[in-house]
């Protein structure tokens, strides 16, 4: 946990440092480098998309999962956190609940998140998770000079998921194969381009939604044993 814990230390840093120091950023400087930001994240997700194997398991994944994801309606849910936030501090109405969501869908997507918690579990080496605790830390003061302290608080929401990855990933040990992470990070890579997307206001799309798409690939390599020995039985 110890990765986890300096990654959301850094995120809160960087978000309390963006908005004692936001005046002092140019607005035009804020939107050029959010869109500067979103063309690097873009770039992220690109490389971790192309880097699977399976282009069908990709596309079954993001459908599975997304309508999941529907059901749940996670987005609505992580809004309802960061509306909670906001009563709590009595914030500006909306002020808190964009940062959130942003920080949320930033920095617990992606390769590094999941590979990171899955490595710090499995192994106890930390080094990928402290590189993104780095890069997070920059990045949360950026935005949180743009969106606000709301981006400090998706710390939280970093603790968890990161924090539930690791604390599990000995009781899934048997299914984490690389051919599992390679694909767990080409679907989590497609969904970094969509929060690239919704960071430069290029089209809104529901990423919380699709978080379940990332965790699909497990079940299948799980069940794909009986899968064959199904499609053996009836002579496929």
């Amino acid at each position: 946990m110890i990765g986890t814990i300096v990654n959301a230390v850094a995120i809160i840093f960087g978000g309390i440092s963006g908005v004692l120091f936001k005046k002092g950023i140019p607005e035009s400087y804020k939107v050029t480098i959010i869109q500067g930001l979103g063309l690097s994240v873009f770039i992220i997700g690109l490389s971790g998309a192309t880097g699977g194997q399976d282009i069908l398991l990709m596309i079954s994944s993001v459908v599975i999962g997304t309508i999941i994801g529907e059901a749940i309606n996670i987005e609505k849910g992580l809004e309802k956190v960061g509306l909670l936030i906001e009563r709590k501090v009595g914030a500006k109405e909306g002020g808190i609940a964009k940062g959130f969501i942003t920080g949320s869908l930033v920095y617990c997507i992606g390769a590094m998140a999941i590979m990171g918690a899955l490595e710090s579990g499995l192994t106890g080496n930390h080094e990928i998770l402290f590189a993104k605790s780095l890069i997070d830390g920059i990045t949360s003061v950026i935005f949180a000079s743009t969106l606000g302290i709301g981006v400090a608080f998706s710390s939280i929401a970093v603790f968890v998921y990161q924090g539930l990855i690791t604390i599990t990933a000995t009781f899934i040990k048997p299914f984490l194969v690389q051919s599992v992470i390679t694909e767990m990070s080409a679907v989590g890579g497609l969904l970094i381009m969509a929060v690239s997307i919704n960071i430069m206001d290029i089209k809104r799309i529901k990423v919380g939604n699709m978080l379940p798409a990332v965790f699909i690939p497990i079940i299948y390599y799980a069940i794909q044993p009986y899968l064959l020995k199904v499609a053996a039985a009836i002579g496929f």
